[in-house]
């Protein structure tokens, strides 16, 4: 006999609780198959991607990336090389003091608060960790101005870690391709973990950025220039047929 439905006045059962720490659930609208052919179509537009920010050591990455929180990678470029002259290490960052620091990156937002924060990390790194940066994420995020998102862009550019660090760019691209949707960019990091093919993974991260900075963009994505056009499940693409896929010329960092 089938159970009886439950009567209206009674209160629902209640919903098993998540485990604490359990990864998001992943049921994508990609299949397999179709998410090795968007990252085999990414390794051959771009085969070694890059990061579009200056630095010279792990040191000066961990600065550059805390630097360019609400600001352009151009920009804090621009901020940086004359700063990273002067000072490549977490000494000689402390050396040059807060408002000669401020001085050479006023032009970037947020500038005075990023300045106490580049002392105070240089400091940090002196005291807990012998002037190194560390390797794991749990100790980097504990450097002032250093998030999850720092962290991971670390971990992977200075480490050769396979992290992914979700920032604006890989967020809407998350969502609006419905490849990893997720309400916070920790849930759209677990769920990108869980998705992309494991050979793909290090060089993810860079290949989502680049696309949502380059094709994919804010206002209006330019899918006549995409080559997953076809593949793609954005409710508001504009084109189902995929751009050329051929080799982008290498990146020129710096320029």
């Amino acid at each position: 006999m089938a159970n009886p439905k439950i009567k209206s006045g009674l209160p629902a059962p209640k919903r098993p609780v998540a485990t604490a720490g359990r990864k998001p659930s992943v049921r994508s609208v990609y299949s397999k198959a179709e998410i090795e052919e968007i990252f085999r179509r990414f390794s051959i537009q771009r085969p070694e991607p890059k990061g579009e920010l200056e630095h010279v050591n792990p040191f000066t990455l961990v600065v550059a990336v805390a630097l360019s929180a609400q600001a352009t990678d151009i920009g804090v470029n621009k901020a940086t090389r004359a700063l990273f002259a002067a000072a490549d290490t977490p000494q000689k960052m402390l050396d040059l003091g807060e408002e000669r620091i401020r001085d050479y990156i006023r032009t970037i937002g947020l500038y005075r608060n990023k300045a106490k924060n580049v002392v105070a990390l240089s400091a940090k790194l002196i005291s807990d960790f012998d002037g190194e940066v560390p390797q794991t994420r749990e100790e980097l995020m504990t450097l002032p101005g250093v998030g999850r998102k720092t962290a991971n862009v670390v971990l992977s550019m200075a480490f050769g870690q396979s992290t992914m660090a979700v920032d604006t760019h890989i967020f809407r691209i998350g969502n609006r391709i419905r490849l990893a949707p997720g309400k916070t960019p920790d849930e759209v990091e677990q769920r990108l973990m869980k998705v992309i093919p494991d050979r793909y993974l290090y060089h993810a991260h860079h290949w989502l950025i680049l696309h949502g900075r380059y094709v994919c963009k804010a206002r209006r994505p330019e899918c006549e220039h995409c080559i997953i056009a076809d593949l793609c499940r954005a409710p508001e693409k504009s084109c189902d047929i995929p751009a050329p896929l051929v080799p982008l010329p290498p990146q020129i960092v710096g320029e």
